[in-house]
């Protein structure tokens, strides 16, 4: 589907960076934030935010970023905490663990001999990688500038939704050079490559990965795709040449290929081939060289596609028609602007940049996986053009359905139809019909648990978000519960974490077979969604796992991790009831108890909300937890924690996610915390209220979906220390309870709060 040529008139009203009488909310943003991989810095495994510091456009196909280690778990290609820079990709994930993906077309710039392989961060003169420091790294939405110190290059980057620009500043140097890894891809390689020459300016080829060359998950997650390319130089090639590397066969070429001497090896001494007019290998790399002078600029743009060279030709022709550097980043920082403005703030200045920064991480994924022209690669490997939506991908289910998905109903409703529609493609095109639960690049990857699609589908049905073929997404919703579901055990055997989430989206099924008017099928799946009690062990009061049988995992404590609990403990698992809180009330034996037990999980969170076992911030299972204090004696208390994690889980710099990123997850938990509402069960269109971080905010409202122009959220006498409502009110009528609905909001309208230092 056409969207309209990228170089659009917006470009005149953005002229320079200077002329803003004050700040807008592109200019609070700063990618740097959570771009971290460093298992030492966040005191897990798991890492920090795992962010990626480079350009892209909202929700766009390309990501230009740059990278500074393929090995290990490091699936954004950058951490601030290494030292070197092995180049700079066109396509990345944000936030993300699991060995990564992506990271195509890898382009760096170099002076002196030509190396093929890349170096290690230990000894980077032995490769084409080089130093960096970070006082001359440049992080803003849309643009990224750095210096490389052993070629004393500078390095900018800027890009459009389906192509990027590059500039190079270059000393004074007889042989300077342009290459591009072809073979390169974050945790693990390309299986094979190809690239011709256009002509005297231009280059264009593929990059061939599958799960063969390991990818996401280490190839488990079975991403299968092509990357297409077309990429101008705006000097011409009168030196050029490829290199083809030899790989044996049975050598691994998966993510342990990237930290491995020996396959080192193989890479040093790849054949040299000059001036080829097209080559096809194993592992392949193009070079340009050009005499330069002290200053001297060389711009490169390249188009992606993952349907076509053509395609990718089409896309940069509508995307960067000319080497205009400026008006196309000038253009990407107005496309953020107008974006991040769906929301306005007033507040701290550190707040707006934490604020500005999340809201901008909530807008990558699901990014656009069509070409410019609607043309796209459907899960059966064969090419569609979509009608009236834009096909996407990058669906991490089990994180995202908490609150990234909640958020873009309210901001970017559009967006949430798009993902819906493109699940439906994702199930009918694949055969399956069932949706996946983390899909990438069409690959139904197995990861995490659950069945979250259904709770998106949910969510959105139930907030007039619906066009699409409800049918059809309802009878895959089916299709898929009855495929992954606790089934007539009423449990999973193995695992309480998948008992509990299970039985949730049986309640959001229910909920969509009831507004469908389908009784029968929707009493059936309230039933199922009653399987939580399933798993409530009454000896040692709390949940637990069953096996098979019917029996009980031995038990060993609450807070012991791994006890049928994926990424999380009994103690912080067993809270996820959201679809019945009365009933868990019950089981745990009331109010009081129940109050109780939210305290104590509660009462041992360390002040840095690091990875821990009580209420675990950097991870997902327990972020609805905070908001469940309202339906306790004492709500002032999600009043308390919501704040305390808005200040200390985030932050203005490099460590300012205290966990992955997630795709979203986590800066969308931070946005709408931060505006004082939160959902607490997806599919129910309640929003818990709590303190608001700023004194204003206002949400404009997509009026194809929604009635109302804007909502706004006011604040009386809020500060730092007067975090407590005293009172609310809704368009002038006082409220007796702390929620609010969806239509509510979607009317438009204000939300006012009385804030003062103490609850009552």
């Amino acid at each position: 589907m056409k969207q309209g040529r990228f170089l659009v008139s917006v470009l005149l009203i953005s002229l320079s960076f200077c002329g803003y009488a004050q700040k807008e909310p592109v200019d609070y943003v700063n990618t740097i934030i959570g771009a971290s991989t460093s298992a030492e810095a966040g005191k897990s495994g798991h890492g920090l935010g795992k962010t990626f510091p480079g350009s892209c456009t909202p929700f766009g196909l390309v990501q230009l970023s740059p990278d500074t280690k393929t090995g290990g778990d490091n699936g954004p290609g950058y951490s601030w905490h290494h030292s070197t820079i092995e180049g700079f990709s066109f396509t990345h994930l944000s936030g993300i663990g699991w060995y990564g993906d992506l990271g195509n077309f890898l382009v760096m710039p170099t002076t002196g001999p030509l190396h093929t392989f890349k170096g290690t961060d230990n000894k980077p003169e032995e490769g084409y990688r080089s130093r960096y420091s970070h006082d001359t790294e440049i992080t803003q939405a849309g643009y990224y500038s750095v210096q490389l110190q052993d070629y004393r290059i500078k390095v900018e980057l800027t890009s459009a939704p389906r192509s990027g620009i590059l500039r190079f500043t270059y000393p004074e140097s007889e042989t300077s050079r342009i290459q591009i890894d072809l073979a390169r891809r974050i945790g693990g390689t390309s299986d094979e490559q190809y690239v011709e020459k256009v002509n005297e300016y231009t280059i264009r080829g593929w990059m061939k990965c599958t799960p063969a060359c390991g990818g996401w998950g280490n190839g488990s997650g079975q991403a299968d795709y092509t990357v297409y390319f077309y990429c101008c130089f705006d000097r011409p090639l009168a030196e050029y040449g490829v290199w083809s590397a030899s790989i044996p066969d049975g050598i691994s070429r998966k993510n342990d290929a990237n930290d491995n001497p020996v396959y080192f090896n193989y890479i040093r001494d790849a054949q040299i081939l000059k001036a080829p007019e097209k080559v096809q290998g194993k592992h392949l790399g193009f070079y340009t060289e050009f005499p330069t002078q002290k200053g001297d600029q060389v711009l490169l743009k390249c188009g992606i596609s993952f349907v076509s060279m053509e395609g990718a030709q089409r896309n940069l022709e509508q995307d960067i028609p000319d080497w205009d550097f400026e008006r196309i980043r000038m253009a990407t920082r107005e496309l953020w602007n107008q974006a991040l403005s769906s929301v306005k703030v007033e507040g701290a200045e550190r707040d707006k940049t934490i604020f500005y920064t999340s809201l901008y991480h909530t807008m990558i994924d699901p990014r656009c996986f069509s070409d410019c022209d609607g043309q796209y690669v459907g899960a059966d490997k064969k090419i569609h053009r979509t009608g009236n939506f834009t096909y996407r991908t990058v669906f991490s289910g089990w994180d995202v359905f908490r609150s990234q998905f909640p958020l873009q109903t309210l901001i970017n409703p559009r967006l949430v139809n798009d993902e819906i529609n493109s699940l439906i493609q994702i199930a009918q095109l694949s055969g399956k019909e069932y949706y996946p639960r983390w899909e990438v690049v069409n690959a139904y990857s197995g990861c995490m648990l659950g069945n979250p699609a259904i709770s998106v589908l949910a969510d959105a049905y139930e907030k007039g978000i619906r066009e699409y073929d409800v049918q059809k997404a309802v009878e895959y919703a089916a299709n898929t519960q009855e495929h992954f579901g606790n089934g007539d055990l009423g449990y999973t055997p193995g695992s309480l974490s998948h008992t509990l989430e299970y039985a949730y989206t049986d309640w959001c099924l229910g909920q969509l077979m009831h507004s469908l008017g389908k009784k029968k099928e929707a009493a059936e799946y309230e039933k199922r969604a009653g399987a939580y009690r399933n798993v409530w062990n009454d000896s040692v009061k709390w949940f637990c796992t069953r096996v098979k049988g019917g029996g009980w995992l031995p038990w060993r404590g609450r807070t012991v991790q791994d006890q049928g609990t994926t990424e999380s403990n009994p103690f912080q698992q067993g809270w996820f009831v959201p679809h019945d809180i009365e009933g868990m009330k019950a089981l745990m034996g009331g109010q009081e108890k129940f109050d109780a037990e939210l305290e104590e999980f509660f009462a041992n969170v360390p002040e840095d909300f690091l990875w821990n076992d009580y209420y675990n911030h950097p991870n997902e299972p327990n972020h609805h937890v905070p908001f469940l204090f309202n339906y306790s004696s004492r709500p002032w208390l999600t009043q308390k924690w919501t704040r305390k994690i808005c200040d200390k889980a985030y932050g203005d710099d490099v460590l300012g996610l205290c966990g992955n990123e997630d795709v979203g997850q986590m800066s969308a938990w931070y946005v709408l915390a931060a505006m004082g509402i939160h959902p607490v069960c997806p599919g129910n269109p309640r929003y818990e209220i709590t303190s608001p971080v700023f004194h204003a905010v206002e949400i404009n409202l997509d009026t194809h979906f929604y009635s109302g122009k804007n909502f706004k959220i006011v604040a009386h006498n809020n500060s730092p220390e007067n975090i407590y409502i005293r009172s609310v009110s809704l368009n002038g009528k006082k409220l007796n309870h702390l929620w609010i609905t969806h239509d509510e909001i979607v009317k438009g309208g204000v939300l006012e709060f009385e804030m003062g230092a103490e609850p009552i």
